[in-house]
């Protein structure tokens, strides 16, 4: 076995140093949503993340960088075949409670997550370690899951197949432990303040249903002498014009999103604190493949071709996003340029002549048009997204209706299998790999498959993929199911992903990175 020893992570730590006298004692931090669930085995969005990241240690974690350093875990190694990961826990790390943190907990958390009986939308995430898709089946039981405690502070898992990624894994919110007293003494409450025992480097204080969550600094934490901001307020701001409002009253110290037709304003009256950054993360239009007409293919390519996405991206989004016309945003670890789908990008074809006679094909006419339902999750930019592409589809005849909902019960109705005709949807990596967008598309995966899209071809490709040790041949497999994806267009891409963020100058450690994490313990904030 090789060894890696991860000593920055406690370097980096330590350079943030203890709270200074007059620093502030509340760092007021917008996020994009109110959370559907603070249970790490429960959760999927990027809110949630956020707040998950400042709540619990997985076994990794990130810095303020984007940077994978040590969490519960001080070391680990690997074996030689990629197959087995060995985690050195930290001997001082605890609960909020002052409970030891132990392998024990890991083995608990990760067979919770896998159990069937979690109902959890988000296990796929977890499915390279050895037996995870037959245990998240119901076809063995939890206790053969790949991962075992070897002593109280030595965890080994075990993989099914080399995983290029899966240390990357260990910082997603999926891979998150959670106290198995309080879960089992709790049930379902047992995320509620004064119930939640966490063992991140903060503990929940309040939490006010579509209001602020508060947390403050737990003094269990090894690093807990080091923070420097003793209170974080996450602050729902789904309307991003009040929140930028409220940011320029003082009301707010950071907005992780901004109305993007507000973008030149914004950086008039805001100069530098308009951060722009790095993001690998997909909008996209989601298909419901299940119901006539948009299990017909011509249809689903038709309402594509007419997209005029540079428009969306320049236009609408003032270039805080790039123009999608593949799935996977460029710049992935292990993969190669994405292929694309045809589109309104220069090329020399009419495309609303042919998306006409995709329609006419499809029986659909002047005399016949074809009726959308459009569903979103309400914030300016998704409204105005929204009505741009509808006005786009009028020119083919089309009828939009709009539906829309918060966040919280948006996804929710998409996860759980609700109707819809097309829905808007957004997709952050978990990792930096193309399979973490393309196994959204994968059979079975009905959690984030919402479309139900199901082609052998494509899952054969996948299958194949995680099968090949080559990386080289693994991104030609997996560049070739991309291509399928896009001729067959289950979900129609629209934008890529760029970060955007206002930062108050008197906040202090925030970097842009391709993660998007910016832990609250590495930041430091003036009074």
């Amino acid at each position: 076995m090789r060894r890696r020893d991860w000593l920055a992570g406690a370097a980096a730590i330590a350079a943030v140093g203890p709270a200074r006298a007059g620093a502030a004692t509340l760092y007021r931090r917008g996020n994009d949503a109110d959370p559907e669930t603070l249970d790490p085995h429960r959760s999927s969005t990027v809110a949630e993340a956020h707040l998950l990241r400042d709540l619990c240690d997985g076994l990794l974690t990130y810095d303020n960088r984007g940077t994978i350093i040590p969490g519960a875990a001080r070391s680990w190694t690997v074996s030689g075949d990629g197959l087995t990961f060995g985690f050195a826990l930290r001997p001082d790390g605890k609960w909020s409670n002052g409970e030891p943190v132990t392998a024990e907990d890991f083995v608990y958390s990760l067979r919770r997550i896998l159990d069937p009986a979690t109902g959890a939308k988000y296990a796929e995430v977890l499915f390279p370690i050895r037996g995870a898709a037959a245990v998240n089946r119901g076809e063995i039981p939890a206790n053969a899951l790949g991962v075992v405690a070897q002593e109280p502070l030595r965890l080994t898992i075990a993989l099914e197949q080399p995983t290029p990624y899966f240390l990357e894994l260990l910082t997603h919110q999926t891979a998150l432990p959670v106290h198995r007293a309080s879960v089992e003494r709790h049930g379902e409450s047992f995320t509620r303040p004064g119930n939640f025992v966490t063992n991140g480097a903060y503990r929940l204080l309040d939490r006010v249903p579509g209001g602020a969550i508060t947390l403050e600094v737990n003094p269990h934490h090894p690093e807990a002498t080091t923070i420097s901001i003793p209170r974080v307020a996450f602050m729902p701001t789904p309307d991003l014009s009040s929140a930028v409002r409220r940011y320029a009253a003082g009301e707010i110290d950071s907005l992780a999103q901004l109305p993007v037709d507000q973008i030149a304003d914004l950086r008039r009256r805001f100069g530098t604190q308009v951060v722009l950054g790095p993001s690998l993360g997909l909008e996209a239009l989601v298909v419901n493949t299940r119901k006539l007409p948009f299990s017909d293919r011509r249809v689903r390519q038709a309402l594509s071709l007419v997209i005029d996405r540079e428009y969306l991206a320049d236009g609408l989004y003032g270039g805080t996003m790039s123009p999608a016309y593949s799935l996977c945003p460029p710049g992935l670890d292990n993969y190669r340029t994405p292929p694309e789908t045809e589109g309104r990008k220069g090329l020399p074809i009419d495309h609303e002549a042919q998306a006409c006679r995709l329609l006419a094909e499809a029986g659909f006419g002047p005399g016949r048009p074809l009726t959308i339902e459009y569903r979103f999750n309400v914030s300016d930019n998704n409204r105005n997204t929204a009505v741009a592409v509808s006005e786009m589809w009028r020119d083919l005849g089309v009828v939009t209706r709009f539906v829309y909902t918060d966040s919280k019960t948006h996804f929710a109705h998409l996860r759980d299998g609700g109707d819809f005709d097309i829905a808007r949807y957004s997709w952050i990596a978990d990792y930096s790999d193309p399979q973490n967008f393309l196994f959204l598309l994968q059979s079975g995966n009905d959690g984030l498959n919402a479309g139900h899209w199901s082609d052998p071809a494509y899952d054969g490709l996948l299958a194949a993929a995680s099968a090949e040790r080559d990386l080289a041949r693994r991104a030609d497999l997996l560049y070739d199911a991309e291509a399928i994806a896009l001729r067959e267009l289950p979900w129609i891409p629209l934008m890529h992903y760029r970060s955007k963020a206002l930062i108050a100058p008197r906040l202090h450690g925030y970097h842009p990175n391709l993660r998007n994490a910016a832990p609250t313990r590495f930041m430091r904030l003036d009074a």
